[in-house]
């Protein structure tokens, strides 16, 4: 797939701040959504920005890692959970029907077989999942480039039903591990610093995990920083989808609302394939997760909210969602103090 990706178009930049500051308001009186507002019109490129069809893909992928014992569940609750999104029953689904979201769930490469189902979509790149990164890497070159283009397909069909703004969940039991060995390797930051309990590790898991983490580092001769080299070293089918759907995404001029700690991986695995990445994103909240605040902390992102979660699932999208629909809403229909009669300051 075309990696390549342009800014976002800032040509407007002096129009949308010369609306949002004529809004029958003070200046700066809505904080954050203002910027909000602004991002906005960028990424749409007009003075009068829609966000429709909002939609949430969750991607679904098994770890080879997680078998030695890195996670508190056992590898068999990705396909459990999977079941459950498609059952409806899931906290994303609840989130998703309260706010008018449109949810698509995906196995990215689930030891599990679905069969054919109608709310699933089958971009399945291995039936055992990766392969462990404990050993050597978890996904070949072609697997990763696989993942990544078959992300960008679910994007394109999404975008052809207009789709305008996108967020993103997973579902992998071990996926915290992979997400703190991703963040370790793209920002340098000290590998403890971006690990975290995940699913509810006790300390002694927490060692254990800590530990196993240091033994896949050592255990890669070549090791280097190139984005797509770490993504195949240690990433999820579902963190490499993840990735290249991210990305197609920003192509297509969508706005692009960032989950926590694993989507939070992706993205910035997205970021340095292609650092405009960063105009399209909305980061939704600050995770629990301490991997995460390292992540946020070292792409200089301000999350929406700070709720503590630590769920996944793209929750954290689905909630901040009615803050970025309020951001374009009142861009587009506050009235004006020219409209409205209303005297300006002095």
């Amino acid at each position: 797939m075309d990696l390549s990706l342009a800014p976002a178009d800032r040509s407007l930049d002096a129009a949308l701040r010369r609306k949002i500051d004529q809004k029958t308001k003070p200046l700066g009186a809505l904080g954050r959504l203002e910027e909000l507002a602004l991002q906005i019109g960028r990424v749409r490129g007009t003075l009068t920005p829609t966000l429709a069809g909002p939609h949430i893909v969750v991607l679904a992928g098994d770890h080879g890692a997680a078998k030695a014992g890195i996670s508190a569940f056992p590898q068999e609750v990705t396909w459990q959970m999977v079941e459950n999104f498609l059952a409806g029953g899931a906290a994303i689904n609840v989130f998703a029907r309260a706010n008018g979201i449109g949810l698509t769930i995906v196995d990215a490469g689930v030891a599990h077989e679905f069969g054919v189902r109608d709310n699933l979509v089958d971009a399945k790149v291995s039936r055992g999942g990766t392969l462990s990164y404990l050993d050597g890497a978890a996904m070949t070159a072609e697997q990763r480039d696989a993942a990544m283009a078959k992300g960008a397909a679910i994007v394109a069909t999404l975008a052809r039903d207009g789709c305008e703004v996108i967020g993103f969940g997973e579902m992998g039991i071990g996926n915290t591990a992979s997400a703190s060995l991703l963040t370790h390797c793209l920002t340098d930051l000290p590998l403890p610093s971006c690990i975290g309990r995940g699913t509810g590790l006790d300390d002694a898991g927490l060692a254990r995990k800590q530990a196993l983490l240091e033994q896949a580092l050592a255990a890669w001769p070549g090791r280097n920083n190139a984005p797509l080299d770490v993504l195949a070293r240690f990433g999820g089918f579902e963190i490499a989808m993840m990735a290249g759907a991210m990305l197609a995404a920003a192509q297509q001029r969508m706005l692009v609302l960032v989950d926590g700690f694993i989507c939070g991986a992706a993205a910035l695995t997205a970021a340095r394939i292609a650092a405009d990445f960063l105009d399209y994103a909305v980061f939704c909240h600050a995770s629990a997760e301490a991997g995460h605040r390292a992540q946020l902390a070292a792409l200089q992102a301000s999350p929406l909210v700070s709720l503590d979660l630590r769920l996944g699932e793209g929750t954290g999208a689905a909630l901040a969602w009615p803050l970025v629909r309020a951001a374009c809403a009142f861009l587009n229909e506050m009235a004006s103090f020219e409209s409205a009669g209303v005297s300006e300051k002095i």
